[in-house]
């Protein structure tokens, strides 16, 4: 296509289409220099007569050198040079400043860039599509995407044409700025005006798809690219199978990994990082660590994400020993522990409930001086779940004094040792202590108070703390629902429970097997046999089918009040469905019904070569 011709149907497509979503008038008319930017401006006259001489000194000449192949220390070394090289003359010309931009923008100075480029211009010195696509991308960075689309407006209005880069970096910022649709209408307008779009095109749109949870259309979108010629790289790949991994379809990761590498089509560090991470979600260790045996064959260097993922799902299991085997192998490539590494190995530790262990991590963190706030938060969860409680509360004492502050978790965690330590009274101060030092408690906070009041029989604090999360901005979940329930069952408050059972629907809350367990058992015992069996029957109504306990529950309650008819229909129901009777259940049946040999043989058939009791 000519390029004039393109030009005409850009600007078109850009007064129509582009600019449908953003009315704003050009870059420069925006006042831009109103901005605050964090580095040291500066206010010069220039003067044609101002120039370097041969006298210059030696660190005139380090200060041109730097500029020429724009490297720098830092943000300050750069503006020394610039302010040095805008006094020569003749002036470099828009492709040496165009360079010497790039490099503040890999500094990640955004604002730095949008000023000096103002300067630039001011010094008679116009931008070319290079320099005008800087800043564009300065803007796309600092969430700006309309100002980047004034200043593609700017391109069209001089004349130019623009690039690939400039349709790239437009699409990738509307991207992450979660307006997908307009990317997507965009990219369509640029292929429409005859622009040929890059793999870079394609990349960007197909991480905007998986980002926003469209891996489907992203999956389309490859075999569309493949279909046009435009060949898709490792990026575009590795975008759809983290995407897949993390909707935890990791058997479609995997095809697509091997379809990728059929292709000739190098995975690179990060699309094994990905795809490991998958499979150390599902539990998949020798799939894992086999694929970093693999990268490693491949002489891809796995970076600290990469063993941290993997060593953090192992301790998730408790599986140190193997943790331990893949830091040996991360030591053995260079690669240094970290805090992250070793906080998931001193989680490790505490879930074996080795906390001898878990302290010589510990210990080793604050002597090499890697430890944090987290750190802290799983030895104390450790300490806790061991019932070590006055370690714990020793450990919790001391972030302060070394400069940490515990945070909801950690309170929380400290709560719960302290209930479970059957220290009520000292929970409830902590937890006021919480409170008095600005921390949010959480609903598990709160379900943990919940618990620990119902169980010593406290009704009334427990009903008054559930009537404050009512009236605040954390308002009660099902499990503080069925953590009362449980609590008015248990103290004979029938009609009570049953008001809150019959709460959580008008709340829009859907109990689980469990609620649904503890009202069927509540009303057994009070013998309120037929609404037990009805709550029972609507079960399955509700959106919860019932489980073996629930079977067990009401099988009890039938075969206890003398009902034996109903709970031999529903014995027979519950091993069709392939549940089993518990032990209080296989007990009654025997005291009940000693000659039914039917019952007794469908009973025995299911707990043979299990863990069920034995009716026989």
């Amino acid at each position: 296509m000519i390029v004039t011709a393109k030009l005409r149907f850009m600007k078109t497509m850009c007064l129509a289409s582009a600019f449908r979503s953003f009315h704003f008038p050009l870059l420069w008319d925006l006042g831009i220099g109103n901005f605050h930017y964090p580095t040291l401006l500066f206010t010069c006259s220039f003067h044609s007569s101002s120039r370097l001489t041969s006298t210059g000194t030696h660190k005139d000449a380090s200060l041109i050198s730097k500029f020429n192949y724009a490297f720098f220390r830092d943000v300050n070394d750069a503006l020394a040079s610039f302010n040095h090289i805008i006094l020569m003359h003749p002036l470099p010309s828009i492709v040496e400043f165009g360079r010497f931009l790039s490099a503040l923008v890999r500094m990640k100075q955004y604002h730095t860039v949008l000023s000096l480029s103002r300067t630039i211009e001011s010094l008679g010195i116009s931008h070319n599509v290079h320099s005008l696509n800087i800043l564009i991308n300065c803007f796309c960075r600092l969430h700006l995407v309309d100002f980047g689309f004034s200043t593609f407006g700017k391109i069209l209005k001089i004349g130019m044409d623009p690039d690939i880069v400039t349709f790239n970096t437009l699409i990738n910022g509307l991207c992450v700025e979660g307006k997908i649709n307009l990317a997507v209408d965009f990219f369509n307008d640029m292929v429409a005006g005859g622009y040929q779009p890059d793999v870079c095109s394609y990349n960007v749109i197909v991480s905007g798809f998986c980002k926003f949870g469209k891996t489907n259309v992203a999956i389309w979108l490859l075999k569309e690219m493949i279909e046009r010629g435009c060949e898709p790289d490792a990026v575009t790949y590795t975008a759809i199978i983290d995407a897949l991994c993390k909707d935890k379809l990791v058997a479609e990761a995997v095809n697509l990994f091997s379809h990728m590498k059929n292709k000739a089509i190098s995975p690179n560090v990060i699309t094994y990082t990905c795809l490991i991470h998958g499979l150390c979600n599902l539990g998949k260790w020798n799939q894992a660590q086999a694929l970093l045996k693999e990268m490693v064959g491949q002489n891809i260097s796995p970076d600290i994400f990469t063993f941290n993922i993997l060593i953090d799902s192992l301790c998730k299991e408790a599986l140190v020993s193997n943790a331990q085997s893949i830091i040996k192998i991360m030591i053995q490539a260079d690669v240094e522990p970290d805090v992250v590494t070793y906080n998931s190995l001193m989680d490790g530790y505490c879930r074996r409930s080795q906390m001898d262990k878990a302290r010589k991590i510990f210990d080793l963190m604050v002597q090499n001086g890697i430890v944090n706030a987290f750190s802290y938060g799983i030895l104390i969860n450790g300490y806790c779940k061991s019932k070590r409680i006055d370690e714990a509360m020793q450990l919790f004492d001391e972030m302060p004094q070394k400069g940490f502050l515990p945070d909801t978790f950690t309170y929380t965690t400290l709560i719960q040792g302290l209930w479970n330590a059957g220290k009520p009274r000292a929970a409830q101060v902590l937890f006021k202590n919480m409170c008095y030092h600005g921390y949010r408690p959480n609903i598990i906070t709160f379900s943990i108070l919940l618990d620990g009041l119902c169980k010593q029989g406290d009704l009334d604090e427990a009903l008054t703390l559930f009537e404050a999360m009512e009236r605040s901005q954390l308002k009660p979940n099902h499990v503080s629902y069925t953590i009362l329930i449980d609590g008015m069952c248990k103290a004979g408050k029938l009609h009570d429970a049953k008001e809150f059972f019959s709460g959580l629907f008008k709340k829009g809350l859907q109990p689980n097997v469990y609620t649904y367990g503890i009202i069927i058992k509540g009303l057994c015992i009070e013998g309120l046999l037929v609404e037990a069996y009805k709550v029972f029957r609507g079960m399955k109504d509700g959106g919860c089918s019932p489980n073996g306990c629930c079977y067990n529950v009401i099988i009890q309650g039938f075969l206890r009040h003398g009902d034996v008819p109903k709970a031999s229909q529903l014995i027979e129901e519950m091993v069709g469905k392939g549940f089993t009777a518990d032990a209080t259940t296989a007990k009654l049946v025997m005291h009940l019904l000693p000659n039914d040999d039917l019952i007794l043989r469908k009973l025995q058939d299911q707990t043979e070569g299990s863990k069920g009791v034995n009716v026989k």
